[in-house]
């Protein structure tokens, strides 16, 4: 058995109620549960247990608990809540909505009763006016605790990879145009996606990071060698890897095999059986490169087929894929607890992997560093799976936000 990462206070356990008792902020009452699995950040413990009180994980260990389990889940796999790094809406609504406030919190509520406790709000390409009057309604909701923070993805694009992004708004990353977005969130924007080749690409990505934000390369036609200078420049992500990239040739091997190579940089892709082939998702969780599992998700997600918006374009959504009328991926209908159970059970990744892939890597990508992992200290962020990797229940900071 291995020994729990830090010992738990000795005490007397009641019989176990039909539901756990919350371990929120304030309470002061502890909270025990036990799991099939426990998904660590180096290590699985089969069976475990974590402890939790005042909305953080106290402690951790392999084996039977310390005493009676609060709530007792022996097939399951108690893991670290999920971490959305690139997520533009569901529910039926998306972070361009003009009625910011309501959206957010709609799209925050789908995702949550799936696993996913940290979001970011992605931001499609607008025009820049509309960009900076989202930036700063968006960073109000940051500050207030509702989301992680805000990733740019747009509008600073490749034009002949621009996916489900309006041409006629994209446009060159000036030192003004910039400025004007980064300043609007006042450090709320976390993530800038950005096509290092166009004029002013790599002096933006360097102004990017000089802003504390994270320069992602995507949506670009940049070669191999332009995305080594990018990622020399500051550049420590690719968005959706292999997906609005040029593709691999084997005397040109492109921007995604420069990202992959490089333990710096961290991976996104989208584990949907859209976006990329099985075995592709195989080749970036095993790569040199750290996984992120996103979603990439748009309004559709958790809201059923139809006619939806994707920023100005229209997306039409049927059979489990989002397109443009001219068949262009738009987005994708994902969760991340879907992301994570393609992975394994279709793509074959292992679960622990999988599962660091969807929370410990992005928090590490966005340096979020009270969650993400099951560590004494963390935030009591946790997802309980079924053993086929369902969503069961959720707590976020210690309180249920879906009950098993």
């Amino acid at each position: 058995m291995t020994p729990p990462l830090t010992p738990s206070v000795a005490r007397q356990h009641q019989s176990a109620p039909a539901l756990p008792r919350d371990a929120g902020p304030g309470t002061g009452t502890p909270l025990l549960i036990a799991a099939g699995t426990v998904i660590l950040p180096d290590r699985e413990l089969a069976p475990g247990w974590v402890e939790l009180r005042d909305g953080l994980i106290t402690a951790a260990g392999e084996g039977e608990p310390p005493g009676a389990a609060d709530a007792h889940f022996p097939d399951a796999v108690l893991a670290p809540g999920f971490v959305d790094a690139h997520n533009h809406g569901g529910g039926g609504a998306s972070f361009n909505d003009v009625d910011t406030r309501a959206a957010a919190e709609r799209i925050v509520r789908l995702h949550r009763v799936h696993g996913t406790t940290t979001m970011m709000a992605s931001l499609v390409t607008a025009p820049l006016d509309e960009m900076e009057r989202l930036v700063g309604a968006l960073a109000e909701l940051v500050r207030a605790g509702l989301l992680a923070g805000i990733h740019l993805e747009g509008p600073w694009l490749s034009p002949s990879h621009r996916g489900a992004h309006g041409e006629e708004l994209l446009r060159l990353p000036d030192a003004d145009s910039v400025d004007r977005l980064m300043r609007a969130g006042a450090g709320a924007v976390r993530m800038v996606t950005i096509a290092p080749e166009l004029e002013g690409g790599l002096a933006a990505v360097a102004r990017i990071v000089g802003y504390g934000a994270v320069a992602a390369v995507g949506h670009t036609d940049a070669d191999y060698e332009l995305t080594r200078a990018a990622i020399a420049a500051g550049a420590t992500v690719g968005t959706h890897v292999f997906n609005a990239m040029r593709p691999v040739h084997h005397r040109e091997p492109g921007a995604a095999l420069a990202l992959l190579e490089d333990p710096a940089v961290f991976a996104e892709l989208i584990a949907d059986g859209v976006h990329l082939h099985p075995a592709v998702v195989r080749l970036i969780t095993e790569s040199r490169a750290r996984p992120v599992f996103v979603t990439d998700a748009m309004a559709a997600a958790g809201a059923g087929e139809g006619e939806y918006k994707l920023g100005a374009l229209d997306v039409r959504v049927a059979d489990g894929q989002a397109r443009l009328s001219d068949g262009t991926i738009a987005g994708s209908l994902l969760t991340l607890s879907d992301a994570v159970r393609y992975a394994v059970l279709t793509a074959g990744v292992p679960l622990a992997h999988a599962v660091r892939a969807a929370s410990q890597n992005p928090a590490d990508l966005l340096s979020i560093t009270d969650r993400g992992r099951i560590h004494p200290g963390q935030r009591a962020d946790l997802v309980i799976l079924t053993p086929t990797l369902h969503v069961q229940g959720v707590l976020q900071q210690g309180t249920w936000i879906r009950e098993p």
